[in-house]
């Protein structure tokens, strides 16, 4: 046995009906694959009834003992869960149109180490972009989408996703809305950053809608993808305060700067297992 084995290091996340017992449960299955339990955090949503956990342990056992030892407390508790590796890397498609910023900022952070995600395929509508992967050494896919081609371009985005054995697909400013079956397809699974202000200002240049309306703070949103356009599951925001001396240009400029950060961070939260479900919210474990 060696120092890699003994030091090998697994998340568990899990979700099921609240009721006592549970952490129990966990911790003795747990404790019977020999884990030692290095970081355990858990809530019980009072709105819904759901209970949520996530814990980190290293153990010299394989997974799949791990796995054994869990299956009957998941069974037993009626558990949705994951057991996951750590450090193992989330394959991650992403998508853009013509802006560049949220796409470089995570290219930028996946190169240096940041983010635990690999980047097999970048895919745009427009060509824009084509320079900034080959920069990045990352594969980009020209599918360009019309309402006669929606169809046929969503088979490609399928086609890609499975060669390329995706696990979570980011969008990255993508200006084109998916279908609501690919959308169902892609529940938990595609996360999707917008300016904060919706259902305000709606349509073509939004910072210059808001600042001709004066507004004193503005932001970002990152969510999951659903049906619902740009109305699902919240997992990270970030707003930053503005006054009557900055111009519609700056705005346009800080906005792109915190739709960046709040894409990176909700993705690297996706990526190291920290966000579960909860009907129409998430629960963020950070």
């Amino acid at each position: 046995m060696n120092h890699e084995q003994l030091n090998q290091a697994y998340v568990v996340t899990l979700s099921c009906p609240d009721r006592p017992g549970i952490v129990h449960a966990v911790a003795g299955a747990l404790l019977v694959a020999g884990c030692n339990i290095m970081d355990s955090q858990q809530y019980g949503s009072p709105s819904t009834g759901n209970f949520f956990m996530r814990v980190e342990v290293t153990t010299a056992a394989p997974k799949s003992e791990l796995r054994a030892a869990l299956e009957p407390v998941a069974e037993a508790f009626s558990m949705q869960w994951n057991l996951d590796t750590v450090g193992d890397k989330v394959r991650t498609l992403v998508m853009a149109s013509t802006s560049a910023h949220c796409l470089n900022d995570l290219l930028f952070q996946q190169r240096s180490g940041t983010l635990p995600i690999e980047i097999p395929a970048i895919v745009s509508n427009h060509q824009d972009l084509a320079g900034l992967a080959e920069f990045y050494g990352i594969p980009f896919h020209y599918i360009p989408v019309t309402r006669d081609t929606k169809e046929q371009a969503e088979d490609k985005l399928r086609a890609l996703i499975a060669e390329h054995d995706i696990q979570l697909t980011v969008l990255a400013r993508y200006m084109q809305i998916l279908s609501d079956e690919l959308c169902t397809d892609l529940t938990g699974k595609a996360i999707n950053i917008h300016h904060s202000f919706l259902p305000s200002f709606k349509g073509a240049k939004p910072y210059h809608q808001a600042h001709a309306r004066g507004v004193k703070l503005i932001g970002a949103t990152a969510h999951y993808v659903t049906a619902a356009l740009d109305e699902g599951p919240i997992i990270e925001q970030e707003v930053i305060r503005v006054d009557h001396a900055r111009t519609p240009e700056q705005f346009v400029q800080m906005g792109r700067d915190v739709e960046g950060r709040t894409l990176v961070q909700a993705v690297q939260w996706h990526a190291e297992h920290r966000v579960l479900l909860d009907g129409n919210r998430t629960v963020v474990f950070n």
